[in-house]
């Protein structure tokens, strides 16, 4: 625990990147929440994404993402288009390109604000629930309030970075993502939860200080953590690498998920306990 603040330097570098890009530049929102048409088409040969972004766009329609599939297709994202606007890009296509269309959807915003609103609800439900459970179990809210907290920066690190990723690689949000970040915050707290179990158990047994209790469940849990997190890192870069387009990003948040998580239960939720039990102590002294 003596290295604790470079632990909160590293989550403070790491947060203040993602909270600049998402004043900076915001979230990539994709057809999920803002509506819009989806055309997939297949081409005999490579075509350029600036060439068939201008070509689209020469109708009047607004090209959101162009996205090349592994079998040889391109997903176009648009704004909401026409049954004669699709037409007419049909056409261009097939005459430009030889192209093949395999799929067309125009559909809305399938998030709406209300739906936002209750996924919100539900977080705070959620993590006051945690909060008093944890609090409950371990008989003490500090163990609850910094296992919250820790669950909380796995959120904002996957919002932050996600982010990143939607500005300098066109991540669009999209209703995996919220699948996505409700998953990993039940991981984040369970890996927290086996470690304050193990300096629950030392102190009874042994007994001593938070910081003393502390460094030696991290040392105990460490490679069971590891080698959890690792079968489920393995899984995520074989979707990422090959589960496709559908699922790419799906895959890469709950793989950042994981790293943080992972990250946190040791690194940040325990830290924030033995500070926050250091800090009573010189209140009480």
């Amino acid at each position: 625990m003596k290295y604790r603040l470079v632990y909160f330097a590293i989550s403070a570098v790491v947060i203040a990147a993602g909270v600049f890009s998402l004043f900076k530049w915001g979230l990539n929102f994709g057809v999920d929440f803002k509506g819009g048409a989806i055309l997939e088409y297949r081409f005999k040969a490579d075509v350029s994404e600036e060439k068939l972004t201008s070509l689209i766009e020469s109708t009047k329609a607004q090209v959101a993402s162009v996205q090349k599939t592994g079998n040889g297709s391109y997903i176009i994202r648009l704004s909401p288009i026409t049954l004669e606007q699709k037409g007419i890009i049909g056409v261009l296509l097939e005459k430009n390109f030889e192209a093949q269309e395999l799929r067309f959807e125009n559909v809305g915003p399938s998030i709406g604000p209300e739906l936002v609103k209750k996924t919100l609800y539900a977080l705070i439900i959620s993590a006051t629930a945690i909060l008093l459970w944890v609090a409950l179990q371990f008989k003490s809210l500090k163990f609850g309030a910094s296992a919250v907290l820790a669950m909380f920066h796995d959120s904002v690190v996957v919002i932050g970075t996600y982010s990143l990723l939607g500005h300098f690689f066109g991540a669009e949000v999209d209703f995996l993502f919220v699948t996505a970040l409700l998953t990993i915050l039940s991981f984040s707290v369970h890996d927290t939860i086996v470690v304050y179990d193990r300096i629950r158990e030392s102190h009874k047994k042994l007994g001593g200080s938070v910081t003393e209790l502390a460094d030696k469940a991290i040392s105990e849990t460490m490679v069971r953590s590891l080698n959890n997190s690792f079968t489920i890192i393995f899984m995520l870069v074989a979707l990422l690498l090959l589960g496709g387009t559908t699922i790419r990003w799906f895959a890469a948040t709950l793989l950042i998920g994981t790293v943080s998580g992972t990250y946190s239960s040791p690194f940040v939720a325990v830290p924030i306990l033995v500070t926050w039990e250091e800090i009573q102590k010189k209140i009480k002294g």
